[in-house]
């Protein structure tokens, strides 16, 4: 639901002689006329494509011009994926989760895209200030200017768009992001997917995941890699049944799955460093099969930050790429 606001039905007195109450009775409480306060509730949950109530994290937009939005959004204090391994930061790829959320919003209820229609993410890219994603001591609410560059561009029933944010907590800037995406019709998806939409999403390749210290993470479900033959590479092979990098059923591998797979590969090369990503951008060449080997490759590469450590991430299927990430962060030695 997007924020409320309402005003209180009238309510008629009988007059009287003290100040509209009935003789020989007590004043009650006075009745407000005026608007009620503006409640916080999340936005609905299709128009950001979860499942789970609990994993959608904006809560409402105005339209500030023709093409730029203020949209509010809340960090909650624990999350059960988001997080940093000493648990005192929000983790930086919640920001990505909030851009991608902000631009399917955005498309639905601001430009009637239907919620039958697909889209495809071209691009998602974010920056971080990690010290404004230190959690509080209460849930961390943020605004975004969303602007949408250019103004959507409409070929018959396709709309191709991309979206600028910028992130602030209070008075601070938290995080800027940068996305593309088209929406088609489900007809038209169904006609470009084909028979790969009647795919059984079952893993392609099996094996013993890495250990979660390794990759940056603390619960063992929640590690997407598996030991491959070469070094700086490994199979993709995340639980289909995970909560929240699954949270509804998809024909392909989700965009946020490859992201975090980009974020574990880097902590494997650096293992037993650890890195948190407080930036990364993000290309997706092509849908990422379920039913196909996926192939993750790391390697170290120069980077704008010589104080920080660049990682570029690819995905292979097939002799194909999938995705390419470069990962920025800080090497922390445990």
């Amino acid at each position: 639901m997007t924020l409320l606001a309402y005003r209180a039905p009238a309510i008629s007195r009988v007059a009287g002689a003290d100040h509209g109450t009935t003789p020989g009775r007590t004043a009650g409480p006075a009745v407000p006329t005026g608007p009620a306060p503006r409640l916080t509730s999340t936005v609905a949950k299709e128009y950001v494509h979860r499942a789970c109530h609990a994993e959608v994290f904006l809560t409402g937009s105005e339209q500030l011009n023709e093409t730029t939005f203020a949209v509010t959004a809340q960090w909650p204090r624990a999350h059960t994926f988001f997080t940093t391994p000493d648990g005192t930061r929000h983790d930086p790829i919640q920001a990505a989760e909030t851009i991608r959320q902000a631009g399917l919003y955005l498309a639905h209820t601001r430009f009637g895209v239907p919620l039958d229609h697909k889209f495809m993410m071209w691009n998602l890219d974010y920056t971080t200030r990690p010290r404004q994603l230190l959690i509080g001591a209460a849930p961390t609410d943020l605004t975004i200017e969303a602007r949408l560059v250019p103004q959507p561009r409409r070929a018959g029933t396709t709309i191709d768009f991309t979206l600028s944010t910028v992130i602030r907590r209070g008075a601070h800037l938290a995080a800027t992001g940068h996305a593309r995406f088209t929406t088609v019709p489900d007809s038209t998806y169904r006609r470009l997917r084909g028979a790969r939409r009647e795919v059984d999403p079952a893993p392609a390749v099996s094996g013993e995941p890495l250990a979660p210290g390794r990759v940056g993470r603390i619960r063992p479900c929640d590690v997407v890699l598996t030991p491959a033959d070469a070094p700086g590479t490994w199979h993709l092979t995340p639980d289909l049944w995970h909560p929240i990098l699954f949270d509804h059923a998809n024909d392909h591998i989700p965009g946020m799955v490859l992201l975090e797979a980009a974020r574990q590969a880097t902590n494997a090369l650096v293992s037993p460093a650890t890195v948190i990503p407080a930036s990364a951008a993000t290309t997706y060449h092509r849908y990422a099969e379920h039913d196909a080997a996926t192939t993750i490759t790391a390697r170290h590469t120069p980077g704008d930050d010589p104080d920080a450590l660049t990682t570029t991430v690819t995905g292979h299927q097939n002799g194909e790429p999938i995705f390419t990430t470069v990962l920025t962060g800080h090497a922390d030695q445990r």
